[in-house]
């Protein structure tokens, strides 16, 4: 079947640049592909381009017409490429604590408890639905998973996300060092072979019908202190073996580096530890980096490996700032955000952005230089910067020709909304292209300061429907 959607586009292709593109027809064939993003005088015009391009007749294409809806436009979905699917319970818990301290008083306990047992499946069943409705209600399309060290529960959470039809990255946490909770941890052999068999399980979703493309196993090393030297060499050979991502946490928190360093006296710095271990490479997700040095940056940039900015857990759990604006116009990084639920109580990328946006104002109030970022580079980092970290940038992260449909439907009037828009704001379909801009550009700054869940009305992955408000 061959949809063509009709309405206004906003998103950000390029960093510091929001793009906005009005009255458009977005043509997308069966397998959910982009095939054109361009104005037609009509619908009629438009069908017509389509039969012409393909062998489809008008009864075969499915029109989903937003622009009735007056205060509403698409956005690329969201891509969250930090997130602890099992820490879902614990949102809003340990405020008071720093980091370390948090993980051994309520992570490592709740995440022990997500285990091959008959109550450890039902309980990880029960909270890997939730985290993954509550992500897809919220516009995110793909995202980039930690889950336990439990191998049968990370396979039921590949299911179920697959099942969901979320783009997702499936990681198994991997450590074999945990003396603050040694009952939480694998031996490295038992690391390895779960975590190859995770891969095969992942390989053969289609034969339980689900789409497999959509599914990719990372490789995730908790963070260096949890890991052995040995297992890390293990980790870092399965990632070239079998052409894997990874992920991990790096540069949180001060009292995080200084063990860091204790553990590794032979690096230079946390950053050059994965590197040793054959685990920075394009396809590695940094976590944080709230404290990175410069020798680390130049590491990271020389790799090409991208940051996922955290700063609603940074500032939850006290970790502190993060100087995105520096890391992406000055040193060249990719960055992109991660809710890491549960260190951070934002369930929603848009939260994240909103909060990417304040933290950079507070770094501003300290500061002789300009560190603040705004809206376009929220954006940018929710959707593209979140496609380069991910190696998805040809696949999703904007609007156009070749992508797939993976996109929101934003609705600012929709009943229950927080945000209030005003008959100044709203389109009424009688602008000039450059007012009808402008009066987008105002619902976008609404949208995302003031905006929530329930102006996600629409969203479509692969260019299927994975949830529908209306």
């Amino acid at each position: 079947m061959y949809t063509l959607y009709h309405g206004n586009i906003v998103h950000t292709p390029k960093l510091g640049d929001i793009e906005i593109l009005t009255n458009q027809y977005v043509g997308v064939d069966a397998n959910g592909t982009i095939e054109f993003v361009k104005s037609a005088p009509d619908l009629q015009s438009a069908l017509e381009f389509v039969t012409s391009h393909n062998e489809v007749s008008d009864r075969e294409i499915t029109v989903i017409e937003t622009s009735d809806r007056k205060a509403s436009f698409l956005v690329p979905g969201f891509i969250d490429t930090h997130i602890h699917a099992s820490q879902y319970p614990n949102i809003g818990i340990g405020s008071d604590l720093p980091l370390l301290d948090w993980l051994n008083n309520h992570t490592f306990e709740l995440e022990s408890r997500l285990n091959g047992s008959k109550k450890g499946m039902a309980l990880a069943k029960e909270i890997y639905t939730k985290v993954v409705d509550r992500t897809l209600t919220n516009g995110t399309t793909c995202a980039s998973y930690f889950t336990t060290v439990d191998n049968e529960t990370t396979k039921l959470f590949a299911d179920i996300v697959a099942e969901k039809g979320q783009r997702a990255f499936v990681g198994k946490v991997c450590m074999d060092c945990n003396d603050s909770y040694p009952t939480y941890k694998e031996s490295m052999e038992e690391n390895v072979s779960n975590m190859r068999d995770l891969v095969e399980h992942c390989r053969h979703l289609e034969q339980k019908g689900y789409d497999r493309t959509l599914i990719c196993p990372i490789i995730t090393p908790r963070f260096a202190p949890s890991c052995s030297r040995e297992l890390m060499e293990e980790l870092g050979e399965l990632a070239k073996r079998y052409d894997l991502p990874i992920q991990t946490h790096v540069s949180e928190n001060k009292a995080e580096i200084a063990w860091v360093r204790s553990l590794f006296p032979d690096c230079a710095n946390y950053t050059s530890v994965y590197d040793k271990f054959g685990l920075l490479n394009e396809k590695t997700i940094l976590a944080h980096g709230v404290h990175l040095e410069a020798d680390e940056k130049t590491l990271i940039r020389a790799k090409n490996s991208s940051v996922a900015h955290c700063p609603s857990s940074n500032s939850f759990i006290t970790s502190g700032e993060a100087p995105v604006k520096k890391y992406l116009y000055e040193d060249g990084l990719n960055v992109s955000l991660g809710t890491d639920l549960a260190g951070g109580v934002e369930q929603s990328i848009l939260g994240v952005a909103r909060s990417s946006v304040m933290v950079s104002h507070h770094l501003a109030m300290d500061s002789e230089n300009d560190p603040k970022i705004g809206i376009a580079e929220a954006l940018y980092m929710a959707t593209v910067g979140g496609a380069k970290a991910c190696n998805l940038s040809n696949i999703v992260g904007t609007i156009e020709p070749g992508k797939k449909f993976d996109a929101q439907l934003i609705d600012l009037d929709v009943k229950g909304t927080n945000v209030d828009v005003f008959d100044i704001h709203r389109p009424h379909g009688n602008e000039s292209t450059a007012e009808l801009e402008k009066k987008l550009l105002t619902l976008l700054y609404k949208w995302v300061f003031t905006g929530d869940d329930r102006n996600c009305v629409k969203v479509w992955c692969n260019g299927k429907s994975v949830v529908d408000k209306t």
